[in-house]
């Protein structure tokens, strides 16, 4: 698939989050439990489609949080906290398709910034679109915040 990049300047986004430090090898087995654990501990107050999935790298080690965007109103408890997603200028692309083509999309975006002169300030996040049953169909929102 062709990522299309793009800059763009964004506004913070709201989310509840389990805040976490990992690594690279251990993250596939982390994630969905932090997510279960954020699903299992947020009420949500209104009606509708409830918030997409986020996973914001804070850094390479990989210090991530792991939730849901905030798009209505809510109760949280447990482990879970109140956080957003950064504010600022970004390069960004879509993902669409199976999640193991997201590595592709990180690729597009850092070779872009690269061929742009644009630096990357360091934290990057995924925004997941909503469940479809065709992978072909999943859209992922890749978003890599500048210097």
């Amino acid at each position: 698939m062709e990522h299309n990049v793009v800059t763009a300047t964004v506004a913070a986004r709201p989310t509840a989050v389990i805040a976490a430090e990992t690594t690279w090898p251990e993250y596939p087995q982390v994630w969905r439990r932090l997510l279960d654990t954020v699903h299992g501990n947020v009420v949500w107050g209104g009606s509708g489609r409830k918030g997409r999935n986020v996973m914001l790298y804070l850094t390479d080690v990989p210090h991530v949080e792991v939730g849901v965007e905030l798009d209505q109103p809510v109760e949280i408890g447990g482990p879970v906290v109140r956080s957003a997603l950064p504010a600022g200028d970004v390069a960004m692309t879509v993902h669409q398709g199976p999640y193991d083509g997201l590595g592709l999309a990180h690729e597009a975006v850092i070779k872009w910034c690269a061929e742009q002169g644009l630096r990357r300030a360091g934290p990057r996040w995924e925004i997941y679109g909503h469940h479809h049953d065709d992978p072909a169909q999943v859209v992922t929102e890749v978003y890599y915040l500048l210097a």
